[in-house]
């Protein structure tokens, strides 16, 4: 048969050569409806150092399920992909490549090593795009940028002309965080605070002219070569007579003074400290206020320069140790305490920050800050899912710092400021006219280009472009808390600016990826897990699948080889049953399956169990839409989850059988139909989570045409809802459900035909149903009854509607059925409890929906007639 399917999923068959032919049919490109609302996405860059990680491998997974099913619904979708330059991270790569030749950066030159860098762009964007692939996500690529294309260096241009000239960008001389490996500023947040051991080296200063000594501690006491005053509270009584004096540094012997100032605490350490202006934030601060010179006496890759005297050229640690046995000698090195405390590490190269005087290009924050902080409150506000994240951002634009944008790289977008010999400066998006201009060397950080990625990527600074008009502001961004300051914030301040609207409307923030542990994976930890390695094992299918249900927005997840087998395994059970049903009804036509859907809807054709899986099904859609709508995919996955292998596979399918077996030919041609369009139903609101196996599926039903990529999603359809059959069949399920666990309790296999009295006010309905109750439950005779004598010695149930006798002489003990019942009467008791509790809050009675409430009291209802009916027959063996 063309349609059928091999006995077991195997996922690497299924998802070959699958991601080709959609691109070659072009079903990710907008539709280009105008009528159709648009829905748009562009994809966090990620950066071409590498491989793809499991974190944006969520990244894009969540936001591919949100573009698939926008598409499915009838939106003009487009998801742009595009990439990161990633200076530093890129530069230090190439780098350490030449380095195993014995090339350095300076050996080639600036124009040869960026030759050197997009050789390796075009290397690794290839490697990222195979695993694009392989993951399944829905881009357009026609549409693909990168950070340094053309249209992009123009828009980094023209932000940094408008800032400068509204005096928002300038060029200063100010403390940053500096990488010595790297050879590179950074801004606050690319510096990673960890906690090391170290000490505090205590270390006493000489009064100039006199025989007493200061002592001061320090956790960096090569920096004393930097020291231009030490400082004492002035209400510290201890040093008054010492103010205006001065101190000696030991070994150079350069003499600085003793000042007064609000920053020496007295309660701290010894009370006096030293100041080393060019090397530390709050010395810095105490440097403007008194205008004390700053020193730097380090060089760009943290060796001592020629201000360190005889410490000259030996790296940073290596001159601590000298300096620290050399006042050893001197009998100034009074003692070394132990500590662990937080030290600034580069987030790129992982070595221990250097605060370090610098002259730098940096973004004035003030403004740019209100206005993004006003934007929350406006109609314009950036939605944050979960909201909490919404103040995260906000304490960051309160408290943020200038940005300091100007890197001492190679890799980047070179700043646009131009020097001459004359000591001018020239800033514009062009090179100045005439002679004798120099570029400045260094380039932007990498997040100054990223910030406008919403609508650079647009077309932007062309405001007429089609895109920027159509799909500016985007829709949706979906990224991991860990980056709200990196590129969110960024992207929100920049936008405002430029372009007077926020860049997008939503922001959906997950967590990270841990291990089974709930360690962070790293190298060092070596726990690390590669997406490509999972997907060659499981597929892209259940790996979406496990990424996508690993927990609620905001929350980390713990990746699990468990989970990704209990994935696998629900792919392979749909796969079973949809195997199944191509096997039953290959020739059934879409017309078929039309007329047989509103002979069932009218209820001229069709039994109670077709009608019970359609309300189902209609129900299922209803709330899988609603909890996408609210980025709550655990939640949908969870309802899909629950829908497809209880209801639909276990009970549906099953039930089915007693037709599929059965003479009636009209009666099989209704139940056919009512499983393919379940099947059909159930593979489109699945195929957004999981498109590849879905699409294998779907292609091969009977009655469809073209990839369910482009295929209308799931709507609830009025007509298939009967509320009386839903009652009716989830009755028949308790039933069948209850008979079961009886057996089992006495040891009574379902081959063993026992008889059965069911007691209910609703016997009509189920002597209809009984062949099914009959098929399912093998009872040697069946009385259903509104009214009917209860047996003495007989093993009870209490289902919803009806209660449930086996008489079993001889295999039941009378105080073991009694002390089984008391165990259920104590659960229904327990959920009389919590219901009673929930409608006794007034609050969630006041503010719930009005349906809400009332299916609390519903519940109350029916477990109030199951506890009464339990309480009663306890009595009644009780009584015998």
């Amino acid at each position: 048969m063309t349609n059928e399917l091999t006995p077991k999923f195997n996922p690497t068959e299924v998802e070959a050569g699958r991601y080709e032919k959609w691109l070659e049919a072009d079903v990710f490109k907008p539709s280009g409806n105008p009528d159709a609302e648009p829905y748009s996405i562009v994809i966090p860059p990620p950066n071409v150092t590498g491989k793809l990680h499991l974190g944006h491998a969520w990244d894009t997974t969540l936001q591919d399920i949100i573009i698939r099913q926008k598409r499915m619904q009838g939106f003009d979708t487009l998801w742009l992909p595009g990439m990161d330059h990633a200076g530093i991270a890129t530069q230090a790569k190439v780098a350490a490549r030449l380095a195993e030749d014995g090339i350095l950066p300076q050996d080639l030159g600036r124009e040869k090593f960026l030759d050197k860098v997009w050789e390796w762009k075009d290397e690794y964007a290839t490697t990222i795009k195979e695993q694009w692939g392989k993951m399944g996500i829905s881009v357009d690529y026609s549409r693909e940028r990168f950070t340094l294309d053309e249209g992009l260096s123009q828009a980094v241009r023209k932000v940094f002309v408008q800032l400068y000239n509204k005096g928002w960008i300038y060029r200063g001389e100010k403390l940053i965080n500096w990488d010595p490996k790297a050879m590179t500023a950074l801004s606050d947040i690319e510096v990673i605070h960890k906690e090391i051991d170290g000490a505090f080296y205590h270390i006493t200063y000489q009064i100039e002219g006199s025989d007493e000594f200061v002592e001061i501690a320090t956790t960096r006491p090569e920096t004393f070569l930097g020291d231009t005053a030490v400082i004492v509270n002035e209400k510290d009584e201890r040093y008054k007579h010492l103010v205006g004096k001065n101190v000696i540094l030991p070994i150079i012997n350069r003499v600085i003074p003793i000042l007064t100032d609000d920053h020496a605490d007295m309660e701290k350490g010894t009370g006096v400290v030293k100041i080393t202006p060019a090397h530390d934030p709050n010395d810095f601060e105490v440097a403007m206020r008194h205008d004390l010179p700053m020193i730097n006496m380090m060089n760009n890759d943290g060796t001592i320069n020629e201000n360190g005297g005889k410490y000259e050229g030996l790296d940073r640690f290596e001159a601590r140790k000298q300096i620290v046995a050399d006042l050893k000698e001197l009998g100034q090195l009074v003692d070394i305490k132990p500590v662990r405390h937080e030290v600034g590490h580069s987030e790129r190269t992982g070595v221990v920050v250097e605060p370090r005087l610098s002259t730098q290009w940096f973004v004035k924050m003030d403004e740019l800050a209100k206005n993004a902080i006003a934007n929350q409150t406006t109609e314009d506000a950036v939605e944050f899912y979960p909201p909490r994240f919404n103040d995260t951002f906000m304490q960051w634009m309160e408290n943020v710092h200038d940005w300091v944008i100007s890197r001492q790289l190679w890799w980047g977008h070179q700043i646009p400021a131009w020097y001459n010999e004359a000591g001018e400066m020239y800033v514009g998006e062009e090179a100045p006219e005439g002679e004798g201009w120099t570029q400045d060397a260094d380039v932007l950080d990498t997040w100054f280009s990223s910030a406008l990625w919403p609508f650079s990527t647009m077309g932007w600074p062309d405001e007429n472009s089609a895109d920027f008009k159509r799909y500016f502001p985007t829709s949706t961004l979906v990224t991991g808390y860990d980056i709200i300051f990196f590129w969110v914030s960024r992207m929100i301040f920049q936008s405002l600016e430029f372009t007077g609207k926020s860049p997008f409307h939503n922001v959906l923030i997950h967590g990270l990826i841990r291990d089974e542990e709930g360690r962070k994976m790293s190298k060092s930890l070596g726990n690390g897990i590669d997406p490509m390695d999972v997907i060659e094992k499981y597929g892209a299918d259940a790996l979406r699948w496990f990424l996508s249900n690993g927990s609620a927005p905001g929350q980390d997840v713990r990746f699990s080889y468990d989970k990704m087998d209990a994935a696998w395994n629900f792919i392979n059970k749909i796969w079973n049953v949809s195997r199944y049903i191509l096997m039953n009804a290959e020739d059934v036509s879409a017309d078929a399956v039309s007329s047989a859907l509103t002979k069932v809807a009218n209820k001229t054709a069709g039994n109670v169990t077709d009608r019970w899986i359609l309300t189902r099904l209609n129900d299922t859609a209803r709330r899988v839409t609603e909890q996408m709508d609210k980025f709550e995919f655990g939640v949908a996955g969870h309802i899909l989850y629950n829908f497809i292998w209880d209801e639909f596979a276990n009970w549906y399918l099953e039930l089915t059988k007693e037709v599929m077996f059965g003479e009636d030919e009209a009666e099989k041609d209704i139940t056919r139909a009512v499983l393919l369009h379940v099947l059909d139903q159930v593979l489109r609101l699945l195929h957004p989570i999981m498109p590849f196996f879905t699409e294998e599926i779907f292609e091969k039903l009977p009655n469809t045409s073209g990839s369910i990529v482009v295929a209308e999603y799931p709507k609830v359809r009025p007509e298939f809802n009967d509320d009386k059959a839903s009652e009716g069949v989830a009755m028949l399920i308790e039933l069948i459900t209850a008979v079961r666990n009886i057996r089992a309790e006495v040891n009574t296999p379902l081959s063993k035909a026992v008889p059965m009295l069911i007691k209910s006010e609703h016997a009509d309905f189920l002597n209809a149903v009984s062949p099914y109750i009959s098929r399912f439950t093998n009872p040697s005779e069946l009385t259903i009854a509104k009214d009917l004598a209860v047996p003495e010695q007989a093993m009870s149930a209490v289902v919803t509607g009806a209660e449930l006798y086996l008489p079993l002489a001889g295999l039941i003990n009378i105080e073991e059925e009694i002390a089984r019942l008391e165990k259920e009467l104590a659960k229904w008791q327990k959920e009389l409890d919590l219901v009673n509790k929930k409608l006794g809050n007034e609050r969630f009675v006041a503010n719930a929906k009005a349906e809400v409430v009332q299916k609390e009291k519903d519940k109350l209802a029916d477990y109030q007639e199951k506890f009464d009916t339990v309480k009663a027959r306890i009595a009644e063996l009780k009584e015998n």
